[in-house]
């Protein structure tokens, strides 16, 4: 099994490392949080002192970090994964940047000899821990044939879908649609619940019909409690919309509705919401029609 380098212990980033772990793959961690790195390390880890050591230390390292600005300090700055990776190391990067970032990532650990996949994935905090996430993957075929079984572990989808970029290209189609889902179903819910229907009889009715989907069945429930506790806190699906947005107006798309919901993101955050869970956005609705959508 290869040794792997694990940085970034965040709500996604680390039950992906434990699902490792319990494969029994040897992991070398690091997060800039030194409490996150002592979580692992509990479960069997070994600890890091930088994404430099880490590197130094692993034949496979996977980051998993907020934004392309931290992918860049990680992997490219100082004391990061380039000055301590080996040449012929393979350098998974599954967090979800800009596909331009995840590019000019590459092409510098290229210099260096070690090769990137961009891999970012779909499913939240609940299929992280379960080890269910689906794994998008951008980067040479024979590269993601000699680490598929590590993604595995992670995943119960991992899709190669292209060169290197293709895979947050493809998460930036997931984001966009996954959002435009709860604006959907936030609007449709309000307006049964102001109506005076009961809007958990509206979701059992409708959940087996066309407009059923993966996200209905998941985020409903919570709202039905009110439960926003983050599985994918707002804030981070503004920066996923704004990098589609960027990418979007670069390429020569327009994307009315992703702006419209980037919006409603936007004055959510505003109004002290920005970590709740992205389910959360129907609770901007809520507030114009003053109606709360409750079991």
């Amino acid at each position: 099994m290869k040794k792997i380098g694990f940085i970034g212990l965040g709500i996604m980033g680390k039950p992906m490392a434990r699902n490792l772990l319990k494969a029994g793959y040897s992991l070398t961690v690091y997060d800039i949080v030194p409490e996150k790195i002592n979580d692992v390390v509990e479960a069997g880890a070994k600890a890091g002192s930088s994404s430099k050591d880490v590197a130094e230390k692993s034949e496979v390292i996977i980051t998993m970090l907020p934004n392309s600005p931290d992918v860049k300090e990680a992997v490219l700055g100082k004391n990061g994964v380039l000055e301590g990776a080996k040449p012929g190391t393979i350098l998974i990067d599954m967090s979800s940047i800009a596909p331009l970032a995840s590019k000019e990532v590459a092409e510098k650990a290229k210099e260096k000899g070690v090769t990137v996949l961009d891999a970012p994935v779909s499913g939240g905090e609940p299929k992280a821990i379960e080890g269910t996430l689906a794994i998008m993957v951008g980067g040479p075929q024979e590269t993601f044939d000699e680490v598929e079984d590590i993604l595995s572990v992670m995943g119960a989808s991992v899709t190669r879908v292209g060169e290197i970029g293709s895979g947050n290209m493809t998460k930036l189609a997931n984001q966009i649609i996954v959002a435009l889902n709860i604006a959907a179903m936030s609007e449709a819910m309000v307006l049964a619940a102001k109506a005076g229907v009961n809007a958990e009889k509206v979701f059992q009715a409708i959940r087996g019909g066309l407009a059923g989907s993966t996200v209905l069945d998941a985020k409903m429930p919570l709202v039905l409690e009110g439960n926003f506790k983050p599985g994918f806190r707002i804030e981070l699906h503004i920066k996923d919309l704004a990098n589609a947005l960027d990418t979007a107006h670069e390429v020569g798309v327009p994307v009315p509705l992703s702006s419209a919901v980037m919006e409603v993101m936007q004055a959510l955050k505003v109004d002290g919401k920005g970590a709740d869970d992205h389910g959360g956005i129907i609770q901007f609705y809520e507030k114009l029609a003053k109606v709360e959508v409750r079991r």
